[in-house]
């Protein structure tokens, strides 16, 4: 069995979510022994497709063509494209009839959530539909001391700075707005928001957020390696305030590093995420601020013990197992229905 993993504009989204599930998913397929393809030239025998552009179509056609089943790995929702870039509430219909006309045109889906699962039963996609995690790379982000000395440098932090962490594109999606409004209502800790969208690119009041924010938080814009790594570990929280996911891939990377996590009490993180079990949720802007105090000055208990069980059970090679799975019932399904 060889597998065709398509990623149109993989430059392009190499920062992102899904640029770090392909790197996920080859992973993924190796630990499995499974045989994998980049290239859509090469001979495969079934197609793993993830991306929505224009060159999806086409392969989606090619493999039609060539009698090769077609499964569609959807990350994208009408609802997590909704409050991104410049206009994105406006497309936002066109984009969920494109994202349908796609999903449809394949054999089977994989998406990371069961929340995201049920969006995509709702859109009328009568399909089987199979809820993967992206997975989480462990080993990238197992404490180590010199990650983390290298994130106090970068940032020339010293022991007593008290800092919360958060990683995500300059989206209202984010919960960029609520991650300032935080950080105003805390000024005795730092607030660290990695990751970068050209300003261009996002509304008005997004870009002057970035442009002009409270003395204590800031923007490194994307960096990558022992920084992030070590600034995972070494944070004293990890504050996702995000309004819509499909999973939150940077979510299961603070819980692998250990780290408290706060997230925003949304759908996406049900059951797997559990209050005050693995992790602690809020509603507002309030309770935010009291839970990242409680959390950073140790009056709540720590949940990171069972966060990282949680990013355990997510691990790439139970991803590489349960896509084996999948990959082979499809190929069976189709088999049977060719014959």
């Amino acid at each position: 069995m060889k597998v065709l993993l398509f990623f149109e504009g993989e430059k392009v989204i190499s920062t992102s979510g899904i640029g770090r599930a392909l790197k996920h998913q080859k992973q993924a397929l190796t630990m499995a022994g499974i045989d994998y393809t980049l290239d859509p030239n090469d001979d495969f025998d079934i197609l793993h497709i993830n991306t929505v552009g224009p060159a999806s179509q086409g392969i989606i056609a090619k493999a039609r063509r060539e009698g090769k089943p077609v499964i569609y790995h959807a990350h994208s929702t009408e609802e997590d494209f909704r409050n991104s870039f410049v206009l994105s509430n406006q497309i936002a219909p066109l984009f969920k009839k494109h994202l349908v006309s796609l999903y449809s045109s394949a054999d089977a889906i994989i998406t990371p959530t069961p929340y995201s699962k049920r969006l995509l039963e709702g859109y009328g996609i009568n399909l089987p539909i199979w809820a993967v995690s992206n997975g989480i790379d462990l080993d990238r982000f197992s404490y180590d001391p010199e990650k983390v000395k290298a994130y106090y440098k970068y940032f020339s932090l010293n022991e007593t700075d008290k800092v919360v962490l958060s990683v995500g594109l300059y989206f209202e999606r984010k919960g960029l707005p609520d991650f300032i409004e935080v950080a105003k209502r805390l000024p005795q800790y730092k607030f660290i928001w990695f990751g970068y969208t050209p300003l261009i690119s996002v509304p008005k009041n997004i870009r002057e957020l970035v442009e002009d924010h409270p003395a204590n938080v800031i923007f490194p814009g994307y960096v990558k390696g022992a920084i992030i790594e070590g600034a995972y570990a070494g944070a004293n929280a990890f504050f996702f305030p995000s309004y819509e996911e499909t999973e939150g891939i940077v979510v299961l990377e603070a819980l692998a590093a250990s780290q408290q996590v706060i997230v925003r009490d949304i759908g996406v993180f049900d059951p797997w995420l559990k209050d005050q079990v693995n992790c602690y949720k809020g509603h507002t802007i309030d309770e935010f601020a009291e839970l990242i105090e409680g959390v950073v000055e140790k009056r709540l208990p720590r949940v990171d013990e069972e966060g990282l069980k949680t990013a355990q059970e997510r691990s790439i090679a139970s991803v590489g197992q349960q896509l084996k799975v999948i990959y082979e019932t499809v190929l069976n399904q189709h088999h049977s229905e060719t014959m």
